[in-house]
């Protein structure tokens, strides 16, 4: 595992509960009236309560998506944790979807101790054709000063599909060697949906050394088998009411499933 994955997370197999920010200024969807600094501060306690390794802020309220994010929107993202940020006792970090550059921007700017996103590939989307730059964003990293600040990078995007036609195991073996990432993270076809656990298996068989990590639709029932594969894993939609993406966490739900996440660890 690389220093930096060790040094932020500093458990075996660590899991991440999002905080998924409501709908910021220049979404669409966003609520002028929507206080959207006690629904973060709801669910940040929420997973804090139940133990949680870490947390991760996200913008996943934002759609439709874009490759270069509102200012506006990021600019909202980091004054929210700014506020929150004396509250929050695990490690954290943040994901602007899907902005590279943005979410090391905010990641640097809010003290984030490691960032999520699509940072290498080439892939059709929802939103276009998507081609990341990890040079680029990792350079702007160290110009920022955070050289610390681990990166997390989603190897099978969601809401699109990869034009290499090399094999999943391929591609994040690739990305290990040419991009030096913190950690490689799994994912279903779209937010909620599971990683195949056979991807999982695929990848971590080539990547022994390099933490590999479920990033999409990890359920309490499915926890225990994930983390026999995986490294550890990202987690949203289950731990909301109803185990609906866009409510708040349910603080039951939450707590239930680092419970499961114990005994599995155990």
């Amino acid at each position: 595992m690389t220093a930096r994955f060790k040094a932020v997370f500093g458990v075996p197999k660590p899991v991440i509960g999002m905080v998924h920010i409501g709908a910021l200024p220049g979404s669409p969807l966003h609520d002028p009236e929507a206080d959207l600094l006690a629904a973060a501060r709801a669910d940040l306690r929420a997973l804090q309560a139940a133990g949680f390794d870490a947390v991760m802020f996200g913008n996943e309220n934002d759609r439709p998506y874009e490759f270069e994010v509102d200012r506006a929107s990021t600019a909202t993202m980091a004054m929210l944790i700014g506020q929150l940020r004396s509250e929050i006792a695990v490690p954290f970090g943040v994901n602007v979807l899907w902005d590279p550059m943005s979410t090391i921007a905010l990641g640097a700017a809010t003290g984030a101790g490691f960032v999520r996103e699509i940072f290498t590939g080439s892939y059709a989307s929802d939103m276009g054709p998507w081609t990341p730059d990890a040079g680029r964003a990792m350079r702007y990293r160290d110009r920022l000063g955070r050289s610390d600040m681990a990166m997390l990078y989603n190897v099978s995007a969601e809401f699109a599909h990869s034009l290499d036609q090399r094999p999943l195991p391929d591609r994040a073996r690739s990305a290990v060697f040419s991009s030096i990432p913190d950690a490689v993270l799994v994912s279903g076809q779209i937010t909620g949906e599971a990683a195949a656990l056979s991807d999982l298996e695929a990848v971590k068989a080539v990547l022994p050394d390099t933490p590999v990590m479920a990033n999409t639709g990890v359920k309490h029932d499915t926890v225990a088998d994930v983390l026999a594969i995986a490294d550890g894993c990202i987690v949203g939609s289950s731990l909301k009411t109803d185990g609906d993406t866009w409510k708040a966490v349910d603080p039951d739900r939450a707590q239930d499933f680092m419970d499961r996440v114990r005994k599995a660890r155990a």
